[in-house]
């Protein structure tokens, strides 16, 4: 059976949304999604989603009454993982489509839960005694290290948001639209050595929804599933196995590009998971694109910029496009319009996407391997 990803929608705003909350958020791209699809709630019998509210409140709300539900929730990757999880239902029979959800009042905090951490958790025991609380100082122990060992210099990390700008300077959604140089990226506020201001995701609100299903169903022109593949590594960034490469972007990646039957010199375009400029470093070299050291040269080169040969993050991306706290769907978002032809800042001729997902702080990934063509 062929799945494909049959509607795709974001909510009407992204950014500052404290009109609107967090269920509020997940409703709107679910109606928008649906829209796009040429689909009803009816047609719904599958629900997944991550966080509060969970995927049986969205069902409820929306009215659908699901043989399915899927409430992953690994961080930002886990609508990667939804997507994986629901092609495998459509194929198994358990359900025939699916509704993924993502809402997140990220900014203005309307009906958000409030993260807790137990000083018995792992972070509590082992992290948070050292002052690494927070994303922007977890981060910081991957990064340095990897600077240390490749010799990734701090303008070529800044070069990471200076591409990013490029693209959001043509998508009129985004959240920061200026072009900016390495020198405004070293001169903003730092933040946590070696993240300046520019280098560290944004903090928004909005959200987004897809609908998964057989080709059969679809009742517009889709976007093919080719392959996919989920990983983990440590919950707690200090145990990773080695801090200069995740051992979960590596496995998903090379699972995805497997059962997609592709091969690097195939991918015409690349979302990478920037929660940090660094992130799509290690993307790029742990999805094989380059080698070991060579992802900071590759960015400052202009490879991944408008008129690359790697067109990456071209909506602007975490840094600056949006970030509601849990990216991924943004990025399964630009994919989507990037393959159907409709992206703001559009890739000439581009037939296969991958995207590749982060949870946490390199806990978990995932990768989707997407294509306007059939398999």
């Amino acid at each position: 059976m062929t799945v494909v990803i049959a509607g795709a929608a974001e909510t009407d705003e992204v950014g500052r949304l404290p009109h609107l909350s967090t269920t509020q958020l997940h409703l709107e791209a679910a109606r928008n999604a649906l829209a796009d699809a040429g689909m009803t709630k009816d047609d719904i019998d599958g629900v997944a989603t991550v966080g509060v509210p969970g995927p049986v409140q969205i069902a409820h709300a929306l009215g659908i009454t699901p043989s399915w539900l899927d409430g992953t929730g690994v961080g930002g990757s886990s609508f990667l993982f939804h997507v994986r999880h629901a092609a495998a239902a459509v194929r198994a029979g358990l359900c025939t489509t699916v509704l993924i959800t993502h809402g997140e009042s990220g900014r203005s905090r309307v009906g958000a839960a409030r993260p807790a951490l137990g000083p018995d958790s792992l972070a509590g025991q082992f992290e948070l005694p050292y002052g690494v609380l927070g994303p922007a100082t977890m981060f910081t122990l991957t990064a340095l290290r990897y600077m240390k060992e490749t010799g990734l210099t701090h303008e070529q990390l800044a070069e990471v948001a200076v591409a990013q700008r490029r693209w959001a300077h043509r998508n009129p959604r985004a959240m920061y639209r200026d072009l900016v140089t390495v020198e405004d990226v070293l001169d903003s506020r730092m933040v946590a050595y070696p993240f300046h201001l520019l280098e560290c995701c944004l903090v928004t609100d909005g959200g987004g929804a897809l609908i998964v299903t057989s080709e059969e169903r679809a009742r517009r022109s889709p976007v093919y599933l080719l392959g996919s593949g989920e990983s983990a590594e440590s919950p707690i960034i200090s145990q990773m196995a080695d801090f200069t490469t995740s051992r979960a972007f590596r496995v998903s990646g090379e699972a995805a590009f497997a059962e997609a039957g592709i091969s690097h010199d195939d991918v015409d375009h690349l979302m990478i998971y920037d929660a940090f400029a660094h992130v799509p470093l290690y993307g790029l070299e742990d999805l094989g694109f380059v080698k070991r050291g060579e992802a900071g040269p590759f960015v400052a080169e202009g490879h991944t910029s408008p008129g690359g040969r790697l067109p990456m993050n071209t909506n602007g991306g975490g840094l600056s496009y949006t970030h509601t706290g849990m990216y991924g769907m943004f990025a399964i978002q630009e994919s989507v319009r990037q393959l159907r032809g409709e992206a703001a800042a559009q890739v000439p001729g581009a037939e296969v996407s991958v995207v590749l997902g982060n949870g946490g702080m390199f806990a978990s990934a995932a990768t989707l391997v997407l294509s306007n063509h059939r398999p």
